[in-house]
């Protein structure tokens, strides 16, 4: 079985994804363990993805979502490869919208009845006039697409419109004309993976809390210089009805969006103890060692690194013509 690491040069890239060469690494090193011929290709191009298509390879481990042309132009790595017949691993193109845009995901999961913060769009032009701020302070603001922390810090937390404009204008400036702000919420923080196993229509679901370290403020909030430092606190879930809650929360998130294979959901709680749902990432960090996806599950589930990529390439294995007894 021929598998291709799919990824691009992505220092520039504010979206989800483990494509960074370490983790690439990671992953090559745990599918060698199973597999024979595991490598990895770097695309910046089209031409990049159809040599990729000439090597006939059985299935394409996506590392990014897109990878991003010179023109400005994105080839979304998912429908590519849809289209030229090989297997992928995780979510289809369409399902891929809903971990890049924060509020599509919140509008379709608030539809489907499942708990969300309150939130605005903010944009240029709808921004600078108290009167335009619909939900009451204090507010939360961060990119519309972005993750791994980018572009949340402590001025990410505003108490009055002064605030909101100075940090509103931060994001428009670096991350584009799009900002989400969400009411508040000052409870606890949680992040769970899932993996389905499609065959069986299995779930494993892990979740695990966040803590922050407390700023200046003595709020904790968990952004990107946070976890580029890796501050923060991975705890188990010990308390049953919560760890029920949440999982159940992340399964009807994953069905909701119509997600593939794996994915992390991450949840907050409100003042009451109320939980929330915050953003899907379903093209999850891969770093070993310290990325929330495969630390959940060895926290929570006991699962060593190179059995979460077994579980994971285990679903795109039952998508090829290749039976599973027959790899080396």
């Amino acid at each position: 079985m021929k598998i291709i690491i799919v990824t691009t040069e992505n220092k520039d890239m504010k979206e989800t994804g483990f494509g960074k060469m370490k983790s690439c690494l990671a992953v090559e090193t745990a599918l060698k363990r199973r597999f024979q011929d595991v490598s990895i290709s770097c695309c910046t191009t089209e031409r990049d993805l159809e040599e990729i298509t000439e090597l006939c390879p059985d299935i394409a481990f996506l590392a990014v979502k897109y990878i991003q042309l010179k023109d400005g132009r994105k080839i979304w790595l998912s429908k590519y490869f849809e289209d030229v017949d090989i297997v992928f691993t995780g979510s289809k193109r369409e399902v891929l919208e809903y971990d890049s845009n924060k509020i599509k995901a919140k509008e379709l999961l608030m539809k489907k009845g499942i708990k969300t913060a309150d939130y605005i769009m903010v944009k240029p032009e709808n921004y600078l006039l108290e009167k335009d701020i619909t939900i009451s302070y204090p507010l939360f603001l961060k990119p519309l697409d972005a993750a791994n922390g980018n572009g949340v810090d402590d001025e990410s937390l505003v108490f009055n419109h002064e605030n909101f404009i100075k940090k509103a204008k931060k994001l428009f400036s670096k991350y584009g004309n799009t900002v989400i702000a969400e009411k508040y919420l000052a409870g606890r923080e949680f992040t769970v993976a899932v993996i389905h196993n499609f065959a069986e229509n299995e779930f494993i679901v892990a979740p695990i809390e966040i803590i922050p370290p407390e700023n200046k403020d003595k709020v904790r909030i968990l952004g990107e210089k946070v976890k580029n430092e890796n501050t923060e606190e991975l705890k188990s879930v010990t308390d049953d009805l919560i760890r029920k809650k949440l999982k159940n929360i992340a399964v009807s998130c994953f069905k909701a969006l119509g997600a593939r294979d794996f994915g992390r959901i991450d949840i907050k709680m409100d003042d009451k103890g109320l939980c929330n749902f915050i953003e899907a990432n379903l093209v999850p960090g891969m770093t070993k060692g310290s990325s929330y996806f495969p630390k959940s599950l060895e926290i929570d589930s006991k699962l060593k690194y190179f059995e979460v990529i077994d579980l994971i390439i285990n679903n795109a294995i039952s998508r090829t013509k290749i039976n599973e007894e027959t790899i080396n």
